[in-house]
This record gives C-alpha cells, structure tokens and sequence, in this order.
C-alpha cells in the first residue's frame, strides 16, 4: 500500500458526485484526498461533497488499470495533464480505487455489479479475477448450502452476464441452476428465468432433479406462463419443441402421461410418452403398426448425476431392474458401437425390458457407478420392478442410502424385504404402505397369528416379477438393521405376531413404527413389540387389535436395572414408556378400556401428536393429560365434551391440527338443565378463545353444534387454515361459507357435509383458492347449478360430489372436463341423468384419473364400461348401481388392460349375467394385489380368494 510518492508523479483523479447530500457541516464544494491516506477514508464524509479530487500515483493507476495505463503512458492528451475528469460513480470509483491501493475489499452480492462493471470499464484485470473468484464460491456446489442467492438474484446475473457477453457468467448460472433445480423450481420466480438459460440449464450434463415428472412440471409452468412473452408463432412453437424434447419421456408415470393428452403443447409429447409406455409394458397402442425400437437407450437412462440426492420412481410401472441397471452403467457404455450393440440385443432379445427376463452381461453388472449423494429413493407402485435385483443395485450404487419407499408392491414379503435391507446397512427409513384392507378390524377376533402361506404362482406366469418371495425363517435372524429408525407397515395383513417379533429383533433402533390396518397382529403381539423396542417412541397403531395388553406395555415403568416394583406410582408415570413417546395414534381401537385410557393419558408428557379417534375416550381421560407439546389432535367420533377438550387445548399452545367430528357431547344442542344452560355459552366462548389464541392452525375438523359464531371466534387463528372439514351437525351458514376463501386464503382442502350452499359461495371458493387441490360436497342443501363450477380449478385434484349434482348432464360433464383438467380423483353419487355416453367424456377428459368413483349415477354403466378401460392409470374403481351392462369377465379384462389397477369395487346388480367371473389367484394379472369385490353389501379382500 501506498505511503509516500513523488510529487512529479502523482495525478489528480477529479469525480464529479451527483448524489452528493448537502449538510450544514460541508463548508466547501470539494474536497482533497490522498491515496497515501486511503485507510483513514471516512467515505460517508465524502460522499456529501459535490466534487472529490483524489491525489494517486500514476505508476501505481497504470499498474493496475488497463484504462490509466492507455491515459497515462500513451499518446493521449490526458498524459500531460495533472488531472483527470472520471465520469463513474463515485461511491463504487473509490472502492474500486481501494482495490487499486492493495486495501481489503469485501464483495457481495450488492456491489458485485457495479464492481465487475468497473473493473471492465477501466480494466482492473485483479478486481475482474476477484469477482469471478466469489462469483463462482457463491454458485458453486458449496456455495449453495452456506451463502444460497435467491432466484431473482440468479436471474439478474445471468442478464447481467449476458449483456456483457460473458460466457464464464453464464456458465456458471447454467450449472448453478442446473445442480439446484429442484431448488429452483419451488420458486415464484422461476417462470421469470429467461429461456435461454432454462433451456441451457436442462440441456447441462448436471441437470439434477428427483423425477422427469419434476421436470416436466416445471417447464409445463414455464411455458404456460410464457407464452404470450416468446417471440412470433412459428417461433414460441419451436421454442416449445425444444425445450420439451429434453424430457426423458419413457421415464414419466403414467398418469401424467396420460393426464396431459389436453395440454395445448403438451399433447404431442403426451403422445410419444404413452407410446414409449405401453410399449414397455407390452401393451400396444391402437393403431399403431410401427415396430419398438431401443435405438436412442439414452432415453431410458434415469437421470442421476453426483449431486443427486433424491430418486422417485413412483407411479412408473414401465421402470425395472433392467432399465434401473441401463441407468447405472457408465454413459461410455452407450457411446461406444461395440457396447451399444451388446445391450441393444440383450434389449431385443428380452423383446421387452419391463418383462425382467434380461440379464445383463457380468462386465456390464460389474462397472456400475456410484452415486455418493442419493440419500432417498422412491419405488413405490413400480410393480414390475424385481425387487430383490433393485436392492442389490441401491447397495452398488447408492451406498449412503438413507431412506428406501417402497408403498403399494406386494410381490414381496414384508419380513424377505427387511432381509434384503441388510445389504444397505445405513437405511434408517423404510416405508412398505399397501391398501388398508376392507375388513374392520374391531368384527374380528384374531386370538394369535402366524405369516400366511404364499400361494404357488401358475405354471404359465414365467415372468420373473410374478414370482413370489417366500418368507425366510424367523428363527435364523441375521444381523440387525441397527440404523432403520422409522418403519411404516400400513395396510400389510402378512405381518403377524411372529413378524412384530422379527421386527423387534432385526430393528434394534426402531424410534417409529405404523402397523396401521395391519389386521392379522393381535394385542399381545403389539405389546411385545413395544416391550422389546427400547428406543420406540412413535406408533401408530390405528384399526388394530390394539388393547389393554399394549397399553400396560405402554405404561410399564423402565428402570436401569430392571426391578420397577420399588418405584413410587408417581416415579412410573414419569419413567414410563410412553412418558417418551412424541406420536400415539390408536384411531379405531376399541378394545382400549376407559380405565386404560385415564392411565395412559397421565403418562404422556411428550406427545406432539394423539389419535384417539373412534375409541372410548371420556372427558377424565383428557383431564389427565399431562402434555403440553401437542401440535396434533384426533378425538373424532367420541363422547368428549367441550370442556375437557378447552383445558387440553388451553395447555398446548402449539396445536396446528384438531379433529373434532362426529362428537355429539362436545356443542351439546340440548340443554335440558339449568347447570347447562348457565355453563355452555361460556364453555363455548372458553374453546373458541383458547384456538382463537393459536395462530398458525393448519387444520380443522368439526361436527356437531360448529356454528358460523364458531367460524368468526376463530377467524384471528385460520389464516394459515389449509384444510377444513364440516361434518354432519355443523352449520357454517351461507355468510360464513361467502368470507371462506377471505379469512383462510391458504385452503388447499374444503370438505363439507350436509352444509347449505349455493352457486354464489361454490363460485367464491372456485374463484379465489387458487391452491384448492380437495373439493368435497357431499350431501349438501341448496340449489347449486353448472354455473358453480365455471371458474378454471386448474390445481384441483381430488373432486367428490355426492348427492348435490342431481341435475348433471353429459353437457355439464364437458364443461367440468374443461374447467378441472388436471383431476386425479373423482367420485360423483346420485347423478341420475347421465348415461351410457358419460363414460367416454371422462375418460377423454380425464384420461389421467388414477380413482373414479360412480354410483347411483343413472344409466352409466348400461352399455357397459369399456370406455373407462382407456384411463390405463385407473388405482381404484367403484361401480355400483348404474346399470346391469357390464360383461362377466370385466374383472380379469380390468386386470389385463390397466397396469396400476389395486382396488376394484362392483355390484352384482350391475351384471349383465347377473355374476362376475372372479379371475382365480388373480392369476390374469398379479399387478393387482388388493382387489375388493362388492357383493351386495359384503366385501372382502383378493388375499382371502
């Protein structure tokens, strides 16, 4: 740094300053500084001077500047002169001046533009170097979890960077946004990002997102929201080709799929997409002669790349081990002719890859690559994924796995998928979800319960991925998953007792564990599971045989040394099991005493979230709750009263969610004593100020005696209100239901019962919830017509309207087709006039549906069903009482022709021959591995075929 100069040398820098703020101390228009004396600046001083003169070395300015070196020691006229006029401003001149003068200058992402902008301008080659240098910090992989920009500040320097013509800046934007995409797209500026950069970024080698589905989503938003900006028409139409093409079509789920056939630019793509799809699935589009080829395999590869740190899957039924493996190999593999072709035969000679007959070569087996980062992946509904080879791969190539999903696949044990875990040794997640069975659980008495034998698989299924996994022994245990924490079994009735036991011993750090529907495990077994799990400290065990037994594990004391009965009765409820427990949902037990519930509620101190749903819950039972940490409550459909459920709720400020259905005590509506009449209003008040107080409730659930004063006393606590529900003997009333979408703006889910609406409040609701994904109204007053529904619901997914649409036309349907396009579920009930041609307008609508639901809907199903056959998507159907059309066989026909179909519920009415062919061990399809068969009013499962 500069501490003594020459006279002769020196140049004064003139800077005029336009911003210069007058105050009653500046005594002079200008003021004289020295760079000798640069560390002792006081730059707020200065800048209140209209004109600053700095004394600087010339030797010094024409080292370090390109600009001063050309001024300086040229033949310009400035080279003779002591002084040179700068017409910059004089804030960002002098610390760009500072940096001439070796003094520390910090760079953000403030005075990162008008830095670099003079550092080109006068050619300070350091100060350009430093701010590329923190440029590239703040945009690389590290950057982003210490010092992460925001969108708009991204955008604003590739712009900068563009206009400068800066292709080190731009890079550095492409791979920014490319590696934190998914970051990117959660953004409300990402339909801002200019299209050159979104499309440079999705062509980058590092693009990293968790699905093509993400993908898709996001450049679908992009350019719907960019139309109009793009440039001439024959233009945006190529814009759209190209940047759509970078799809990975093959690998979208098949809803999607099939659910955009109506987007405007999306159509064409949808096309190939369900091509590439059905085709992997062997399943042979109409019309369609040409012969599938795996020429471009790149097409199928999954996108992963070092940063990945999510894989989903779900929903992909054209996903298997054998594209999974084609996904994992090197990308040279694909490039080089004598490889390409290796695994193009192998592909052609399986004839289809979905079918798993293929097996790879032993050099291509062996050279997978790995990718450190992916701590997630999601296979859950991919039915024809072998999932023994898909864990052998996880282990290969995902060795920090950390958490595996794996919902709604049956073809394998629940106990053999656990074994297979032991190959990933970090995996601290797992989640086996199935459909929870029909059967109830509180009609059956299970006294003790063992694995079901697997049924032999036909001589004619050859396929790999219908073979059946048997379960191992249970008295060989291997080494424990001593890392799996959290463990969700809903819905799967093949775990028993002895599986509970295996669990217990396999899982030695199991913290969470939900056996949700699980029907064949008996109390005791539940109670040993919570006696040996040490670390337990969440279950959900709702629709169990849950009881008595579980609850005296629940509330057994744990003590070091293992002798409990010196313990003091105060000492056990605070040293208990369950005093440590953060969930406990036993929604559905009803073998859970009222006694058994006062006892187990003294000991929760902890709990963040309680279910008691269904159960034989009484008010002391709440009054001996301890907790004060509750963030959610169930007690639906119990005979609590508004008492006891205020001193709850006054102890838990944190309450986000309560569930209060269906609870005929808690707004008594009858009040027959003076006692009554006295205490309720402020009872009533009492509730209402205590939730009023809670100002980020989330969700709520009321019945019986919720009135639109109710809505009003809790208006201060619904603005962050994203889901509410008004069952049977609530009231909101017409001026409450108006000012819904005004007090809870957020609403993402309105499900209402037996309330009275009208075309003007349904119109609100459409109108001004742009984020309305649920809409139910069921059984519902008033007189609502198709004008209800002529706002676009372009978010709205899941969409139940029963009993409130008498009047439904095929017309209306059309122009419900058109407003709700993006629709997964429907279910519509007591449509009386529609008819046999309402089924090929849904599923040309909403051929995406992956649920439909019709019943009493007039004469829909007369001609029979086969239009619906074209939703391939379709998860769940319910057909009942719309007309005796449908064929004998439409079971096993449903079965062949949609992949994802797991529940199905008829009626023998509806029979054309008055019966059904059930297709024995669902041996025409094994895709489909629950299946419920409505006989009149019965059901039962497949798994009892």
């Amino acid at each position: 740094m500069e501490v003594s100069d020459d006279e002769d040398e020196h140049v004064f820098l003139v800077c005029t300053n336009t911003d210069s703020i007058q105050t009653t101390e500046t005594l002079n228009d200008e003021i004289l500084l020295s760079t000798a004396d640069i560390l002792s600046w006081d730059l707020p001083t200065i800048l209140t001077f209209p004109t600053i003169k700095v004394q600087a070395h010339s030797n010094r300015l024409i080292e370090q500047s390109m600009y001063f070196s050309g001024l300086l020691s040229g033949n310009f006229s400035e080279s003779c002169l002591g002084s040179i006029s700068i017409n910059w401003n004089v804030n960002d001149f002098l610390q760009i001046l500072k940096h001439m003068c070796d003094c520390v200058l910090d760079i953000t992402l403030d005075n990162f533009f008008p830095l670099y902008e003079g550092a080109l301008y006068f050619g300070v080659e350091s100060l350009l170097l430093k701010c590329e240098m923190w440029l590239s910090e703040v945009l690389s992989p590290e950057g982003f979890q210490s010092t992460q920009i925001k969108m708009e500040d991204l955008i604003q320097i590739w712009k900068f960077g563009s206009d400068r013509a800066s292709d080190y800046i731009l890079h550095l934007c492409m791979g920014y946004l490319a590696r934190n995409f998914m970051w990117a797209k959660c953004s409300k500026f990402f339909v801002k990002l200019p299209y050159d950069l979104l499309l440079s970024s999705v062509k980058h080698p590092h693009l990293t997102v968790d699905s093509e589905l993400h993908l898709s989503d996001a450049l679908l938003l992009w350019l719907e929201s960019n139309l109009e900006s793009l440039e001439r028409p024959s233009k945006t139409e190529d814009n759209c080709i190209e940047i759509l093409k970078q799809i990975r079509v093959g690998l979208l789920p098949l809803w999607f799929a099939l659910g955009k056939r109506n987007s405007f630019y999306f159509r064409q793509l949808a096309e190939e997409t369900l091509d590439s799809i059905f085709r992997l699935l062997n399943i042979v589009p109409m019309g369609s002669l040409d012969t599938f080829k795996y020429s471009d395999l790149y097409q199928l590869k999954i996108r992963l790349t070092e940063y990945s740190k999510k894989v989903n899957l779900s929903g992909c039924p054209q996903i298997t081990s054998t594209i999974l493996r084609l996904s994992l190999i090197p990308q040279s593999h694909l490039t080089d002719p004598m490889q390409k072709k290796i695994i193009e035969k192998l592909f052609i000679s399986c004839e289809h890859p979905v079918r798993d007959r293929c097996v790879f070569p032993q050099n291509l087996s062996e050279e997978t690559m790995t990718f450190e980062a992916v701590q997630e992946v999601d296979i859950s509904n991919c039915q024809n994924l072998h999932v023994e080879l898909a864990v052998d791969c996880f282990r290969k190539s995902f060795p920090s796995l950390r958490t595996l999903k794996a919902g709604y696949l049956l073809n394998i044990g629940t106990t053999t998928f656990l074994q297979l875990l032991e190959k990933c040794p970090l995996v601290c997640e797992i989640d086996l979800t199935v459909d929870i069975t029909p059967l109830i659980p509180a009609s059956v008495t299970v006294l003790s319960s063992s694995p079901a034998e697997i049924q032999p698989v036909p001589e004619k299924t050859s396929s790999v991925k219908y073979e059946a996994v048997q379960i191992m022994s249970f008295n060989e245990f291997g080494p424990p998953l001593s890392n799996v924490t959290k463990l969700t079994l809903e819905g799967r009735t093949d775990v028993s007792d002895l599986g509970l036991h295996y669990i217990s011993k396999l899982c030695v750090s199991l913290c969470h564990l939900n056996i949700k529907g699980c029907i064949s495990v008996t109390d005791i077994g539940i109670s040993d599971l919570i006696s040996t799990s040490k670390k337990l400290n969440s279950i959900v065990v709702c629709d169990t045989l849950f009881g008595i037994n579980s609850v005296q594990a629940l509330c057994s004391a744990i003590s070091d040394s293992g002798n409990t009965s010196s313990l003091h009765s105060r000492d056990k409820r605070l040293n208990s099991v369950v005093s440590n427990f953060e969930t406990l949902h036993m929604g559905g037990c009803q073998g859970v005493s009222k006694s058994s519930l006062m006892e187990l509620m003294s000991q929760t101190q902890v709990l963040k979230s309680l279910c008691l749903r269904g159960t034989d819950l009484i008010d002391q039972a709440l009054y001996n709750f301890v907790g004060s940490s509750l963030e959610m409550l169930d007690i639906s459909n119990t005979k609590i009263s508004i008492a006891a459920l205020a001193y709850v709720i006054q102890g838990n400020s944190s309450l986000k969610c309560l569930k209060a259905r269906d609870c005929r005590n808690l707004f008594p509506v009858d009040n027959c004593t003076e006692i009554r009449e006295s205490d309720f209003p402020s009872l009533h008040e009492k509730l209402h100020a205590e939730l009023g107080k809670r100002k980020r409730l989330e969700e709520i659930e009321f019945g019986w005696g919720f009135s639109s004063f109710s809505f009003s006393s809790l208006e201060p606590a619904l603005m962050s209100l994203k889901a509410i529900n008004i069952g049977l003997g609530g009231t909101l009333g017409e001026d409450a239901l108006k000012r819904l979408p005004a007090v809870c703006p957020l609403l993402e889910t309105i499900i209402l019962h037996f309330q009275v609406i009208s075309d003007i409040i349904v119109m609100n609701i459409a109108a001004s919830l742009k984020n309305l994904q649920v809409l139910a109204l069921c059984y519902c007053f008033g007189d609502i017509s198709m004008s209800s529904f002529k706002f676009p619901m372009q978010s709205l997914r899941k969409l139940r309207l029963e009993r409130v649409t008498p009047w439904m036309t095929n017309d209306d349907l059309v122009v419900l087709t058109q407003n709700c396009r993006n629709l997964a579920e429907l279910s519509l009930l007591g449509c009386s006039l529609l008819d046999s041609d309402s089924l090929p307008i849904i599923s040309c609508g909403w051929s995406g549906l992956v649920s439909i639901h019709l019943e009493e809907c007039g004469k829909v199903t007369a001609n029979g069903a086969s239009a619906l056959l074209d939703c391939k998507a379709l998860e769940d159907i319910l057909l009942r009482h719309n007309g005796p059309g449908l064929c004998r066989n439409f079971i096993g026909y449903a079965a062949s022709e949609m992949p994802m179909l797991r529940k199905l519920s008829l009626d023998i009415c509806d029979a054309r021959e008055g019966d059904f062919d059930i297709p024995n061990g669902l041996a025409v399809d094994p895709c489909i591995w629950k299946l419920w068969y409505s006989c009149g009013t019965a059901e039962i499962s497949s798994e009892q075929w």
